[in-house]
C-alpha cells in the first residue's frame, strides 16, 4: 500500500526569544509544608507561556516569589534581567502583577486607584491622566472612571486589577487566574490582549485553571506538581494542530493495518476499537477519511479529542497518587 500524504503535528522548535524570567532552584517552605520544592524553567520574552497544575501544586507561591512579595528560601530567580531578591526594586519597577484577587480601596474611582498606583510607579503627573485614561478604555472600564469602586463587579475588578498591572507599561507581566469571573466577552478579549502584549515583545506568565482558553494562547507552558517542575518543555501548536484525533472503525484490526500501512503512527485509545492519532490540521483529517474510504476502511468516527495542554495534565498523574 502506498503511503497517504497527511500532514502529521511535529513539535516546533523552541523560540529563540532572551528570557524574561528564569528561575533556578527555587524552594519556599510555610512551616513544614513545602511550597515550592526545586523549580526551575524559563520563560522567553515575546511569548505567553501558560502555568499549570492542581490547587496547592505551588503556582500562586511561585508568582509571589517572581512578583518580589515573598522572598524564597533558596534558589535564584530572575525578571527583566534583574534578581528579584538582591535587586528587588529593580526587578519589580518591570513587573507588572496580577493576583487571583484584586483588594480595591472601595471609596476611591477607578481613576484614582490608577493614579495612585502610576505616581507609585514613578510615572509623572503629566503623563499618568493620559495612561489611565487609555488603559480604562481598552479595558472597557471608561463609563466607571468616576465611580467608587465599590460598585464594580467581580469581572470589572478584575479589568482593574489588569490595568493597575499594566499602568506602568511593564516588561514582564505575571497573571494569576485573570479570568477568574469575566464574562465569555471579556474572556476573549483578555486573551486578545494578552496575545497583543506578547506580539509586541513582553513576557507574559499567566496561571489558569481554564485549559481551553489557555490553548488558543499559549506559546510555552510549564507544569507543576507538588511543588516541582514537572515539564517545562511543551511548545505550543497552531491552533487546531495542537489536538489528537480519536477514530473508531466497524473492523478495527482493519483500520490498524490501514494506518500502518499509510506510515501514520496511532496509540490505542481507552476503548478496543479506538485509536489516536496525530494530526497537523483539518484538512490532513478530511484527506484521511477518504484515504480510509477509498481502501475499504468502514471508519464511523474521527473527532478532535482534548488540546495538549490538557492530556498533558491528565497524565500528570502526581496529585492522585
Amino acid at each position: 500500500m502506498s503511503a497517504v500524504p497527511i500532514a502529521v503535528d511535529e513539535p516546533l522548535a523552541a523560540s529563540p526569544a532572551s528570557p524574561g524570567i528564569e528561575a533556578h532552584g527555587l524552594r519556599r517552605a510555610f512551616g513544614e509544608v513545602r511550597a515550592v520544592d526545586g523549580i526551575s524553567f524559563t520563560a522567553p520574552s515575546g511569548a505567553v507561556t501558560a502555568l499549570i497544575g492542581p490547587n496547592g501544586s505551588g503556582k500562586t507561591t511561585l508568582l509571589l516569589i517572581l512578583a518580589g512579595l515573598l522572598a524564597p528560601d533558596q534558589g535564584e530567580a530572575r525578571v527583566g534581567g534583574f534578581d528579584v531578591v538582591s535587586e528587588s526594586l529593580a526587578a519589580r519597577s518591570v513587573v507588572g502583577w496580577m493576583p487571583d484577587a484584586f483588594g480595591t480601596w472601595d471609596a476611591l474611582t477607578c481613576t484614582e486607584i490608577l493614579s495612585t498606583f502610576a505616581h507609585a510607579y514613578g510615572i509623572s503627573r503629566a503623563t499618568s491622566p493620559g495612561r489611565v485614561a487609555d488603559l480604562l478604555d481598552q479595558l472597557h472600564l471608561a463609563e466607571f472612571a468616576d465611580r467608587p469602586a465599590r460598585v464594580l463587579s467581580r469581572g470589572q475588578k478584575q479589568r482593574l486589577g489588569l490595568a493597575r498591572a499594566l499602568v506602568h507599561d511593564p516588561a514582564v507581566i505575571l497573571l494569576d487566574e485573570p479570568a477568574s469571573g469575566l464574562d465569555p466577552r471579556s474572556r476573549i478579549e483578555l486573551r486578545d490582549l494578552l496575545r497583543s502584549l506578547a506580539d509586541a515583545g513582553k513576557t507574559v506568565l499567566v496561571s489558569s485553571h481554564v485549559l481551553s482558553e489557555l490553548e488558543e494562547l499559549y506559546d510555552h507552558a510549564v507544569f507543576l506538581s507538588r511543588g516541582r517542575t514537572v515539564d517545562a518543555a511543551l511548545t505550543a501548536q497552531p491552533a487546531v494542530a495542537s489536538r489528537g484525533w480519536r477514530l473508531e472503525a466497524l473492523d478495527p484490526s482493519g483500520l490498524r493495518a490501514f494506518l500502518d500501512g499509510a506510515g501514520i503512527p496511532w496509540t490505542a485509545g481507552p476503548g478496543t476499537a479506538e485509536v489516536t492519532i496525530s494530526l497537523a490540521d483539518y484538512a490532513s483529517a478530511s484527506q484521511l477519511i477518504r484515504a480510509a474510504v477509498g481502501a475499504g476502511v468502514d471508519l464511523h468516527t474521527i473527532a478532535p479529542i482534548s488540546g495538549r495542554l490538557e492530556e498533558t495534565y491528565l497524565a500528570l498523574n502526581e496529585e492522585r497518587t
